[in-house]
């Protein structure tokens, strides 16, 4: 690989990218990118996790926080994840109801592909509570035709970590959503085989 390559990385989503819970401060993004590091590419990442956004937060900010970091001549990405906050009840409803997350998705991918960014899309996981997820389970399942019909690579890692006894120790021992350090990782090794091949970087 080339020494001269300029990745750049953009990553929109939720709490989970943003890695709350993870006493490293790295998340499961944090661990994506050090893997490319340790592969020789330089890289660099912007990790645009903000807690509690939805698909709706995250489509209503892309461009704007993309734009600012783009650069003439680079190897430009944006990794999009989100979907447990849509599926959390507020006054009797989901924050974002099903239909609108998929078509935010839906929104998103189009809008990378016109700006020339391409995408990697990390699916939800799952939570301490049972209601969230059975709608992120029926999300996931709706991403995976989004992505497939974008041409876009997506990374389910739900029923993997909703089986996975580190995750769900970690979540159930944390705050109900978040995992510590141990989770991110095993959240981290389901993503990684997409995620070298997506940039190039997989042997």
């Amino acid at each position: 690989m080339s020494s001269t390559r300029d990745l750049r990385v953009v990553a929109l989503g939720d709490s989970f990218v943003a890695g709350v819970g993870d006493p490293d401060c790295r998340g499961w993004f944090g661990r994506l990118v050090a893997a490319v590091g340790r592969r020789g590419i330089p890289t660099t990442a912007y990790n645009l996790g903000i807690r509690r956004d939805t698909s709706s937060d995250v489509l209503a900010r892309w461009e704007r926080e993309t734009g600012a970091r783009r650069a003439p001549g680079g190897d430009e990405r944006l990794v999009l994840s989100f979907g447990v906050n849509d599926g959390v009840e507020k006054d009797g409803r989901c924050r974002v109801e099903p239909d609108v997350t998929v078509a935010n998705l839906t929104r998103l991918l189009a809008g990378a592909g016109a700006a020339g960014l391409p995408a990697f899309v990390v699916g939800p996981p799952p939570i301490a509570d049972a209601a969230v997820n059975r709608r992120v389970r029926d999300l996931t399942a709706r991403f995976h035709g989004v992505c497939d019909a974008a041409g876009v690579p997506f990374a389910d890692v739900f029923d993997a970590l909703s089986a996975d006894e580190v995750w769900t120790t970690g979540v159930r021992d944390g705050d109900g959503a978040h995992p510590g350090a141990d989770g991110y990782d095993r959240l981290a090794r389901l993503a990684m085989p997409a995620w070298l091949s997506w940039i190039g970087a997989a042997r």
